[in-house]
């Protein structure tokens, strides 16, 4: 079926009107420092090679061919970024201040015609000319992204009354805080945990947390209960341990302790799977290699489209809503392979060996995972990665009609990452029909091992594998 399936991608549950309304105003994601840095970098790398090469170039030394002035001035720009980096040029505090980072950057460019033995005339005036917008750029890109809190941590408070209101004043007593506060979950009646505490509303009991999370990006949760009460605490973190989030207690202490690179204070529970760098280079893992696949695979694409338009009538493509990160259903993208009116995209009926409502070229597609390739798409829009745990069908049950959050206990914990095309799972020989619970349990431990255990070697080696296990295609039906 091509039909798109309409699916409510934020699960709000039994939220209040107000935390509803809330949730809807942060339901996209904040911009990691980093990825400001990042993009700064790229400017000056940029404008400091095209300084390089124009005045290499213009100098008209024999030496400087037109491609060995561009090795040139690429290497030395690279370098010259890395060197201003390992300083702290790019962070957004220095980024901001334009007349420093246009002189640390100008001084590079400079450093490097003399390391280079270019002429400083006409260097000076082309690294003026290119270096100077560049820095202007990069700090205008910071200023905005502080001006306007595009870099800041989302965070609820759970638990307020006087231990919020004591946080809350740590936070705006801090000059260099990045934290915003959006609400607070407080299961005490509002004699003891006022409605608002410093324009900060409370949106509903700590048994709608977990709704409000998946329906929005907060990034972080901060426990204001104080260490005595122990079983409440325990009961919330219980709850929560299936969000992609980081957690602090905070009520004991009173120092906030929650800049980013500030001192220790708070008591981490809880840490996202990957900070906001790994996050940066999964993202570029995955953008760069589904680009590159799409282009290498394209006759597959194309043969696999028609043989499926020749074999049986009805669309090429199949859309199916499965989880993806947070518990969020997302619209998975596959080959058809079953006969059209056999579609099946709440996923009731598992697919079993000799299933009469596969054709035949979806008996050959499904046997070699080329039903899955059109993934690439949503890897491209970010909806899958590459490497991750698989994405189950959201009403998905096991051959004996049983619901996986059923079968084990923490399931949602695997949507903690964003799910992948193949994964940890897959290339352990874990691939088809989840035929009982120890199929399923052994699936989620590989997720979990795998989320536990990331690093960007390990999405490389599972790359790397996955074409050679697709020949163990027993369980591929």
């Amino acid at each position: 079926m091509n039909q798109a399936v309409n699916i409510d991608i934020p699960r709000e549950g039994e939220l209040s009107a107000g935390a509803r309304s809330v949730a809807r105003g942060l339901r996209r994601g904040t911009l990691a420092p980093g990825t400001l840095s990042a993009l700064a970098g790229c400017i000056d790398a940029a404008a400091l090679a095209l300084a390089l090469w124009f005045a290499a170039y213009a100098g008209d030394r024999p030496e400087f061919a037109p491609v060995a002035a561009s090795l040139l001035a690429v290497t030395a720009a690279l370098a010259a970024v890395g060197l201003i980096g390992a300083f702290g040029g790019y962070r957004l505090s220095a980024l901001r201040n334009r007349p420093r980072g246009i002189v640390l950057v100008a001084a590079c460019g400079i450093a490097l015609l003399l390391a280079g033995g270019v002429p400083l005339w006409p260097g000076v005036s082309f690294v003026g000319f290119f270096v100077l917008p560049a820095r202007l750029l990069g700090a205008a890109l910071a200023a905005a992204a502080l001006d306007y809190g595009l870099t800041e941590r989302r965070a609820v408070i759970i638990g307020g009354g006087q231990e919020g209101a004591r946080l809350l004043a740590a936070l705006a007593a801090t000059p260099d805080n990045d934290i915003q506060i959006c609400g607070i979950f407080d299961d005490r009646d509002d004699e003891r945990s006022p409605a608002v505490i410093d324009g900060v509303p409370k949106l509903g009991r700590t048994d709608t947390l977990v709704d409000f999370v998946r329906a929005t990006e907060i990034d972080l949760l901060l426990i204001t209960l104080p260490l005595s009460a122990e079983r409440r605490i325990r009961s919330i973190l219980k709850a929560v341990e299936v969000l992609p989030v980081d957690v602090r207690l905070v009520g004991f202490s009173a120092d906030a302790g929650l800049r980013r690179h500030g001192a220790a204070g708070p008591i981490d529970v809880m840490a996202r799977p990957l900070r906001a760098s790994e996050r940066a280079l999964k993202r570029t893992l995955d953008f760069v290699g589904a680009s590159v696949a799409l282009v290498l695979l394209s006759p597959v694409l194309l043969a696999t489209a028609a043989a499926i338009r020749y074999d049986s009538p009805g669309p090429i493509f199949f859309r199916q809503p499965r989880h993806g990160y947070n518990h969020r259903p997302v619209e998975v993208l596959k080959f058809r392979s079953m006969y059209t009116g056999d579609c099946d995209p709440a996923a009731r009926r598992v697919v079993t060996k000799g299933d009469p409502r596969v054709t035949r070229v979806g008996r050959f597609i499904r046997r070699w995972s080329i039903d899955e390739l059109p993934q690439l798409f949503n890897v491209l829009t970010g909806e899958l990665s590459l490497v991750g745990p698989r994405p189950h069908p959201v009403t998905a049950v096991s051959s004996r009609q049983e619901a996986f959050e059923a079968i084990v206990e923490g399931y949602a914990a695997r949507h903690k990452m964003r799910p992948g095309v193949t994964g940890w799972a897959q290339i352990n020989g874990l691939r088809g029909e989840i035929d009982d619970p120890a199929a399923l349990r052994a699936r989620v431990e590989h997720d979990l091992c795998y989320i536990e255990n990331w690093s960007i070697w390990l999405d490389l080696r599972i790359l790397a594998l996955t074409p050679f296990r697709l020949v163990d295609s027993r369980n591929a039906y």
